[in-house]
């Protein structure tokens, strides 16, 4: 979908510094952006949001109809004629500097901390804003909003993490990151990400990463035969295979090493409005973290959007039609 005054731009960062110490002379940072700038008497952006996307996303995941054409029409809680959208392309991702580009395993061993890093140039340098009305992250860039709200805590309004908890990854995350990780490193034909021909062996693998990001129900009706359950397998390596290069989906898998927001979440000082899915196993409901944490934080909120024939397990994130009510209450207070 195409909204209002749509476009894309890309920045780049010289000598860009990880918190590895590891130096890339050129780093290019792709967004894109809907709506138009705002400015107070000051000549300050009064209308900025940011929206962070998901593992295997970009930016553009957000203009999906299920996304954009719920948030960023006349009238939605986005409505990109009021505000101005930003849709970075995650360091590592789409448009953005990653290994695929040429380095491969020898581009830097980034973590979340240097995406946020590096998101936060593209909307001060690249943009000139200082300020945000909101911050609002899905899944991975969920996880990134909780640390944004915590290393910039003057610079947003509010802050919508959805389908994360503000814990370290572990537990069931954890496995199934280091199932998919190992299986890409002991990929005979990996090479040490410095393979010519795509390594093929570790996408027997790869359906596990769809398979727990949805439901049991949407599952069975996708697969209610063994024949159709073979075929539906089969579908997800081929799609696993034209989807990923191995080394930017082993990157996108390690990054989380230094995403821990918990021992910082006293920074915050945001509007916080979390959502979580009851049906989504890789944050799981019956832990009750997200919802404890939230209790600890001045006037934070919480909410579990219950399972149903709507929801999507860890998916329902990309439906905003399940949890728009819950940003129109954030944002219009």
């Amino acid at each position: 979908m195409t909204f209002s005054n749509q476009s894309a731009g890309d920045f780049t960062v010289h000598d860009f510094r990880f918190q590895n110490e590891e130096v890339l002379p050129e780093l290019r940072l792709h967004y894109t952006t809907l709506g138009s700038r705002q400015f107070d008497a000051a000549g300050r952006v009064t209308n900025a949001v940011l929206l962070l996307h998901g593992t295997t996303g970009t930016g553009k995941t957000f203009l999906g109809p299920t996304l954009g054409g719920e948030l960023f029409g006349p009238g939605q809680a986005l409505d990109a004629s009021r505000f101005y959208i930003i849709l970075p392309d995650g360091l590592g991702r789409g448009g953005s500097s990653k290994p695929s580009d040429g380095l491969r395993t020898g581009f830097p061993r980034y973590g979340y901390g240097d995406v946020v890093a590096a998101q936060h140039l593209v909307v001060t340098e690249a943009l000139g804003i200082d300020h945000l009305r909101l911050v609002l992250g899905t899944s991975m860039g969920g996880m990134q909003s909780w640390m944004w709200a915590e290393r910039y805590p003057e610079m947003m309004d509010a802050v919508m993490p959805i389908a994360c908890q503000p814990i370290a990854v572990s537990g069931r995350n954890l496995m199934l990151r280091l199932i998919l990780i190992e299986s890409i490193r002991n990929d005979p034909d990996w090479k040490r990400g410095d393979y010519v021909l795509p390594p093929q062996h570790w996408l027997h693998t790869a359906p596990l990463w769809p398979i727990i990001l949805d439901n049991p129900s949407r599952l069975q009706a996708l697969a209610p035969s063994r024949s159709e359950a073979f075929c539906a397998y089969e579908a997800m390596v081929k799609d696993a295979g034209q989807l990923y290069d191995a080394n930017d989906f082993l990157y996108w898998l390690e990054s989380s090493w230094d995403y821990d927001p918990q021992p910082m979440l006293g920074n915050i000082h945001a509007k916080l409005f979390a959502v979580n899915f009851a049906d989504d196993l890789v944050n799981p409901a019956e832990l009750g973290v997200t919802e404890s944490i939230v209790k600890t934080i001045p006037g934070a909120r919480f909410a579990l959007v219950p399972a149903s024939d709507r929801t999507a397990g860890h998916q329902s994130l990309a439906l905003a039609a399940l949890w728009k009510h819950y940003l129109e209450e954030l944002i219009g207070e």
